[in-house]
Parts: structure tokens; C-alpha cells; sequence
């Protein structure tokens, strides 16, 4: 190799490693002397919402992202669920609803900054915290610690997810501007800064070292205590029934030098099933966030447009009691579920105005909605006589059951179960038992994590212990997305009738096409509890009786306009006489109307 070749590599091997001076590319940085962020060597301040992509299906990302930018803000904050692109492990999706990259160049086109908060838990009110259940095949492993079983998983797809992150970063041209490492870990009970350590490392490895790492936790001493570590800025989290000085003070204790930050400020709140529909008050949102910007505090509103938890996604809590989340994660944020601009957002853009310049033009409106009506179903079967379809593969055979883990069926909702019972006081042999055995959503936070509602352990009559167990994996979604049942390919099942049975018992029906493909509602009055498929796809849970929610979203673009829609319903109690469904123009998300709660948030954790 000559001299000039040696000195021409040279070069260009110094021009790559001074790349910031010699090209000026963009940064994005801590500015600890001025307590603010630099963005580009100038004082940055972020005006944020919180938007799920996962929540949200991709054709409408880009009308979300487009309605955030015009009430003023100049960021969004996402998390990235682990188990919503593994859910079978070694096997990753990034395409149509869950391509992340997509969603990123959007808020690039849109004019959006990001803040990425890749877990590896989200909390969320999302299944399982966004960890994949499949985890749990390990009998004994610490979710959220150094145990080795979990960092080797969290390693693995760490090592996926960040090398496609890292050509998205700011200061390579992208628009993430700074990286939240787990998520509010001090709330958790292990308190593991070894495991936090290597999460450390895990990123910086894959991120850069300049990349600005962060942390959020709940506004207490042993929250921040627990959740913090050296070389991760530390941001607090709090809502409308917080003082904002007391807030920061907690986080200047922790962070001395730097900007103040409310990595989560609490727009609304979710609801439980049997729950009163949550509301937090408008004008305290708009006053504090005001006197958030006017300290120059950088604010994230969570959530700015909730969404919907569709199929199975729900998660659930565990404090004293199971209670799991209801479908829409409607949140009485400023975009509603179906992404309509509220009261809360235009008081919201009002005080956004008072510190920048808000983008000239109108407000897109909210999407066309339908009222599309009646549609009367017919019954297809009882599942039980369903399984040769619905479970092609056959039973398992068990002494005792098995959980959902031991039968590998880790992202859906529902396992069929039956044993024969013996009865002791005749010696003869009786009826055979059918257990169906529904997952209404595994924790997903605090230190029941994988806990869920369904069967866990032997199942007692009287004294007696039930055995030779026959269970069943469904796939009904598999099956629904095929076209089953309007296919004809139910194998098992009795001639459709009318009128309702004992469940769980499947229904299907169409609603005929009207030259319109616009957002509904759908309404199961008098229809107890089950599951909802509009042309193959997972709408999620209804339980009208125990409430608040009514309504289940029905995004327009699920619809066709020429041809007839596939209603499949599976009423797991029992179905109304009339077996009726209403498609309606608006949502009903509160069963007990000008009962409302103004919730408190003082133990929020997402």
C-alpha cells in the first residue's frame, strides 16, 4: 500500500470519528450548567404526548401524529411492548401494526421528535407489562432482576431491536432524542441495581455513549431511590394532585444539575373492569402543564390519544385484588379513542400557545363516524362442540391441568379443559366436566407480574381431587382469520339456529355493505361477556353488565364498503333472546352516566 493510500484512509478514518465537527451534525445533549437539554447546541425544551403505535392500527398513524403536531406539540413519547413483536420467542414482527420503523419516519415526516422507551417492561396497562409470557416457561425465573435466565432473553432481543434504533437516533440523522431505560423501576420489589446495570451497559453498546439514557419513576424517595442509576438522567413522574415544586424538589435531590423533567404528567386515567369511566379535570391539565412550561420544565402529557387495547392485549392489576383493564384505553386523554379531538386538546393547544408558536391551520377533524344498526346473529355451536375445528391438533392429556405456560399458549386468551367426574357417594361414573379457562390479562405491574385470572392449580370437588385431564390449545382467532365460521368449515358444529343458548357459545352474523368504510361502535346490549371479530380481527373483551365500558371500537378501515362484513361473536355466559348487535355513530364508555369519578393519582404507575 503506497503513502498517499495510507494518508487518503487516514483521512478519511479521522473525518468518521470528528463526523460532529467537520459535517455538523445534529446533537442532542444534557446541559447541566443551564439546566436545560441541547438540541443543536441551542437550549431545548420538549413539549410531549404519550401515543401507543401497538394500540392504534398503522393506517391511522399518520392522522394521530398529524393531530399532535397541530395542537403544538414538537415530541411524542412511545413505549416498544417486547411480547407485541415476540410473542413466540426467537420469532420477530415488525410489519403492518407493529412495524416500529414506519411509526418513526411518520413523526420524522410529521415534524415530531421521539422519546423511546424500549422496556424492556413498559407497564402500560398492557399485557404482562409488554415482558413475553413465554418467559415464564422458566419456572423459577425473577422477572425485572440479574437473574440469568431473564438477561440472557432481555439480551437477545436487545440485541434485535437497538441496532434498528440506533440509525433512527438524533445525532444519526433520526428524530429520537433521548432513551428511557426500563420503566419505573423503583416501584418494583427487587430493587436490583445489578440488573439495571446491565440494561445500562446493553445500551450504551448498541446506542453509543453520547446517546442521553434516562429513567422515570413515581414521585416518592424509595421509588427514585430504587429506580435510578449513575450515567441515566433521572425524570419523576406525577398528575393533577401533585404540587409541582414538592414534585421537583424530590427530582432535583436526585439530579442536582439539569433540566426538570415530568416524564409522565397524567392527562387522564384507565379504567377496570367494574370501575367507574375515568376523568381528570381540563383545566387542571391545562393550568399545571402552563406552570410546568413556565418553570421550563420539558413535559410529557401521558397518555395524548390512548387507544384501544384490541385482542388480548389488556393487561390487569394486583394490589389487593385482580382487576383487569377494560378494551378501550380511552383514557379521557385529549385524542379519544377513536383519535377525535377533545375539549381537553384545544385547552391544551391554549397553553402550549403561551411559550411557542403553534403551526398555522386548522385542527384535522375528527374521522367520519356511521351508524350503521342492527344486526341480528345466529348461532354456530357450543364451543365444546367445536374442537375438531377449533383445536385441530387435538388434547393434551394431563392428570391434572396445566397452565397456560406448561401448554405453550402464551398470547391467547382461552384454553378448553374437560375431565370425567366420579362421584364417591354412588361409585358411578357421572357427567364429563368442561372447563373453560379464560386469560382476562397477566399483571402487569408490581410484584404479581405473572399473575393472571384463570385455573392455576388442581381443581377440588369436595375432597376429591379432579384427574385425567383432556385439554385443548384453541386458536379461534387462527380459525376466524381463515374465515371461519361464514366459510362453512365447522366440522362439528350443529345446523346455525336462532336464539340464545348457555355459553360459550359462538354467533355469527353480517353486516351488509353500504358504500362506506367509516368508524363505528359496537353495541352487545343485554349480551353478557365475550369476545368480538369483525372480518377476522380481534376487537377485544365485552362485559356490558359489569361496565363501564359499552361500546367496542370499530376502526373504519376493517370494513369494506362493497362487500358483506363478518360478524363472529363468542358469548362465554349466556346471549340476550334477540341476539341483536347495534353498530352506533359514538361511544358508551361509562354504564353509569354523571357518575363519573375525578380520579386521583397519586399511585399511577404505567
Amino acid at each position: 500500500m503506497d503513502t498517499k493510500t495510507v494518508f487518503s484512509l487516514l483521512y478519511f478514518a479521522f473525518l468518521a470519528a470528528n463526523r460532529t465537527v467537520v459535517s455538523g451534525a445534529p446533537s442532542f445533549s444534557i446541559d447541566y450548567k443551564n439546566n436545560c437539554f441541547q438540541k443543536d447546541g441551542k437550549p431545548f425544551q420538549y413539549v410531549s404526548g404519550s401515543i401507543h403505535y401497538s394500540r392504534i392500527p398503522h393506517y391511522y398513524w399518520k392522522d394521530r401524529l398529524l393531530k399532535m403536531y397541530m395542537a403544538g406539540l414538537n415530541a411524542v413519547q412511545i413505549y416498544v411492548p417486547w411480547n407485541f413483536h415476540e410473542e413466540k420467542r426467537g420469532v420477530y414482527n415488525f410489519t403492518g401494526d407493529r412495524d416500529l420503523e414506519n411509526f418513526l419516519d411518520l413523526a420524522n415526516q410529521t415534524g415530531l421528535l421521539v422519546i423511546l422507551r424500549p422496556g424492556p417492561y413498559i407497564c402500560a396497562e398492557w399485557e404482562m407489562g409488554g415482558l413475553p409470557a413465554w418467559l415464564l416457561q422458566k419456572p423459577n425465573i425473577v422477572l425485572r432482576s440479574a437473574d440469568t435466565d431473564y438477561l440472557e432473553a432481555v439480551s437477545s432481543w436487545m440485541a434485535v431491536l437497538l441496532p434498528k434504533m440506533r440509525r433512527w437516533l438524533y445525532t444519526n440523522g433520526g428524530n429520537i432524542i433521548t432513551v428511557q431505560v426500563e420503566n419505573e423501576y423503583g416501584s418494583y420489589y427487587t430493587c436490583d441495581y445489578n440488573y439495571m446495570r446491565h440494561l445500562r451497559t446493553l445500551f450504551q453498546f448498541f446506542l453509543g455513549d453520547k446517546t442521553v439514557l434516562f429513567t422515570t419513576d413515581g414521585n416518592t424517595d424509595r421509588e427514585m431511590t430504587c429506580g435510578t442509576l449513575e450515567g441515566m438522567y433521572a425524570t419523576i413522574d406525577f398528575g393533577t394532585d401533585v404540587n409541582i415544586s414538592q414534585a421537583f424538589s424530590r427530582q432535583r435531590r436526585f439530579e442536582p444539575r439539569g433540566p426538570l423533567v415530568n416524564s409522565e404528567f397524567y392527562t387522564g386515567w384507565l379504567d377496570h373492569w367494574g370501575d367507574q369511566h375515568a376523568q381528570v379535570d381540563t383545566q387542571k391539565v391545562s393550568r399545571m402543564l402552563g406552570e410546568m412550561l413556565s418553570m421550563g420544565a420539558s413535559v410529557n402529557m401521558y397518555m395524548f390519544e390512548g387507544g384501544t387495547n384490541f385482542g388480548y392485549w389488556n393487561g390487569a392489576d394486583h394490589d389487593n385484588r385482580f382487576r383487569s383493564v377494560v378494551t378501550s384505553y380511552d383514557y379521557n386523554a385529549p385524542l379519544s379513542e377513536a383519535g377525535d379531538p377533545t375539549e381537553k386538546l384545544l385547552a391544551i393547544r391554549d397553553t402550549i400557545s403561551k411559550f411557542r408558536d403553534i403551526p398555522m391551520g386548522p385542527m384535522p377533524p375528527a374521522s367520519p363516524k356511521m351508524a350503521y344498526g342492527f344486526v341480528t346473529l345466529t348461532m354456530v355451536g357450543n364451543l365444546s362442540s367445536l374442537l375438531d375445528t377449533l383445536s385441530p391438533q387435538g388434547p393434551v392429556r394431563s392428570l391434572y391441568p396445566l397452565s397456560f405456560e406448561e401448554m405453550k399458549q402464551v398470547f391467547q386468551g382461552l384454553l378448553e379443559r374437560d375431565t370425567t367426574l366420579v362421584m364417591n357417594l354412588t361409585g358411578k361414573q357421572g357427567d364429563q366436566v368442561d372447563v373453560l379457562v379464560e386469560n382476562m390479562g397477566r399483571v402487569n405491574f408490581g410484584s404479581k407480574i405473572n399473575d393472571f385470572k384463570g385455573l392455576l392449580s388442581n381443581l377440588i370437588l369436595g375432597k376429591d381431587v379432579l384427574t385425567d385431564w383432556q385439554i385443548y390449545r384453541l386458536d379461534i382467532d387462527g380459525a376466524i382469520a381463515s374465515g371461519w365460521p361464514q366459510s362453512g368449515q365447522r366440522r362439528s358444529s350443529p345446523n346455525p339456529v336462532r336464539g340464545p343458548s348457555d355459553g360459550p357459545v359462538f354467533y355469527q352474523g353480517t353486516l351488509p355493505p353500504n358504500g362506506l368504510a367509516w368508524d363505528t361502535f359496537l353495541r352487545l346490549n343485554e349480551w353478557t361477556k365475550g369476545q368480538v371479530w369483525i372480518n377476522g380481527v380481534n376487537l377485544g373483551r365485552y362485559w356490558p353488565k359489569r361496565g363501564p365500558q359499552q361500546t367496542l371500537y370499530v376502526p373504519g378501515p376493517l370494513l369494506s364498503p362493497t362487500q358483506p362484513n363478518n360478524i363472529t361473536v363468542l358469548e362465554l355466559e349466556r346471549a340476550p333472546p334477540h341476539t341483536r348487535v347495534l353498530f352506533m355513530d359514538r361511544p358508551q364508555l361509562n354504564s353509569t352516566a354523571g357518575k363519573t369519578s375525578q380520579l386521583q393519582t397519586t399511585d399511577r404507575q404505567t
